[in-house]
């Protein structure tokens, strides 16, 4: 089983709120005492909270049930009742929460971040509020509301300042293993990535940035084919993207704007990042094929060739990568 999980439903419901006390002043010296009933605590809140040190929804897989605590009722004195205790649900940086009919209820852009999902129910008022010129003693008070209930979705869509974007077998993990400590799985088949994996780039003078080795793109994946929506979803995140082409690829413009296409379909929005077309495996070409694959695209649309085994145009790649970020 994979432990990473981008994808995780779970029924939630608040706390019930405390009813109000109906309680009535009964000191020996107060001949009329009246009413001294207090208001019902609040119910607990279900609330969602972002923490940095999570990068996966593996903890809440299987959480079927969330229950916050009920209010306490109010008490003699017009003592209110304690809130009930909130729930926290702690997700990664980058997860949205959409309710039952899809609707994002929020998102978590930050550590520390916090999402009332579902909102405890307010306690009610003890007869002492209910007091009036002409009703001096009630001997009545309200009940607590409900809490609100419900089935949350939760979707995790990683943040990196570069997404890798490629067939099967376009080269991504071994160039990402290749820049970074990150030890992606590689294999000459088809979506030897199943999940996406993230790593640390070293750049010039101590710098660096986060790249993202996201499963394979087929065609069809925007209707939802092969890994569809799953891999799709976390590109939307990145900052920018860098397509893969491989070298043996037999029409590498093709290749591209089939990817594009994909993206395209998906959500239009993703052509409006900024991206960098790269040719991977260059250590299988010579100059004369550079040269060829290079005529096949678009002035403005050159790829930069690179080797993930020898490290043969790394460094200028990187070097365009930061100057994407960072121009």
């Amino acid at each position: 089983m994979s432990n990473f999980v981008d994808y995780v439903k779970i029924h939630c419901k608040s706390g019930h709120g405390g009813g109000g006390s109906a309680h009535l002043r009964r000191e020996k010296y107060i001949p009329k005492g009246g009413p001294d009933g207090g208001d019902g605590g609040r119910g607990g809140h279900v609330i969602m909270r972002g923490n940095s040190h999570e990068w996966t929804l593996l903890p809440l897989r299987y959480t079927r049930h969330v229950k916050a605590e009920r209010g306490q009722n109010g008490a003699k004195n017009q003592l209110t009742g304690a809130y009930g205790e909130d729930v926290y649900i702690n997700v990664p940086i980058g997860t949205i929460a959409k309710n039952e009919d899809g609707e994002v209820v929020g998102e978590i852009l930050e550590d520390g971040q916090e999402i009332i999902l579902m909102e405890g129910g307010k306690g009610g008022k003890g007869n002492e509020f209910f007091k009036t010129s002409t009703n001096q003693t009630p001997r009545f008070a309200q009940p607590g509301m409900d809490g609100q209930e419900g089935y949350i979705v939760f979707e995790l869509k990683i943040l990196a300042d570069v997404g890798l974007v490629g067939f099967p077998n376009a080269g991504k993990s071994t160039l990402l293993a290749s820049v970074s400590a990150a030890k992606p799985k590689i294999a000459n088949y088809a979506f030897t990535t199943l999940t996406p994996n993230l790593g640390i780039v070293d750049y010039r003078n101590y710098k660096s940035f986060v790249m993202a080795d996201i499963p394979g793109i087929i065609e069809g994946a925007a209707e939802g084919k092969g890994l569809g929506h799953r891999f799709l979803r976390h590109i939307e995140r990145n900052s920018i993207l860098l397509f893969l082409i491989p070298s043996d690829s037999e029409d590498h413009f093709q290749e591209f704007k089939i990817l594009e296409n994909e993206l395209k379909e998906y959500n239009p929005e993703l052509l409006d990042k900024d991206f960098i077309i790269s040719v991977s495996k260059a250590d299988l070409l010579d100059d004369e094929l550079k040269k060829e694959i290079s005529a096949e695209f678009p002035e403005n649309k050159k790829p930069l060739f690179f080797s993930g085994v020898t490290g043969e145009g790394l460094m200028e790649l990187k070097d365009a990568i930061w100057k994407q970020l960072h121009g």
